[in-house]
């Protein structure tokens, strides 16, 4: 199976999946925590760009080691190529961060 059919039938079986949970969580509680779906898209958040983080590091990494058994002098170039792809993951903590701590 290519890589092309096996991403949408993971973004089907992820839509199919998340978005019943998130509708159900778009009401107001009383608690005082505030809205509970700021819980759920922190989670998502994080979730979501630490699989985008493995797709992108796994491409990257292989394509590097590729390139490293031609040429060893461009290793510095394929590090980071793979560590914009981490970049990802970091990027989905951030926002997770913001959303649980903002004063809004």
């Amino acid at each position: 199976m290519k890589l092309r059919y096996r991403l949408s039938a993971l973004g089907v079986f992820l839509s199919a999946l998340l978005i019943p949970l998130v509708a159900g969580a778009q009401a107001a509680s009383d608690t005082g925590t505030g809205f509970e779906g700021l819980n759920i898209g922190a989670g998502l958040a994080v979730g979501l760009a630490a699989i985008g983080a493995g797709v992108a590091v796994g491409m990257a990494a292989a394509a590097g080691i590729g390139v490293l058994t031609e040429r060893r002098d461009m290793f510095g170039t394929v590090l980071l190529f793979v560590a914009i792809g981490e970049g990802i993951a970091v990027y989905g903590i951030l926002f997770a961060v913001l959303m649980l701590f903002a004063k809004f």
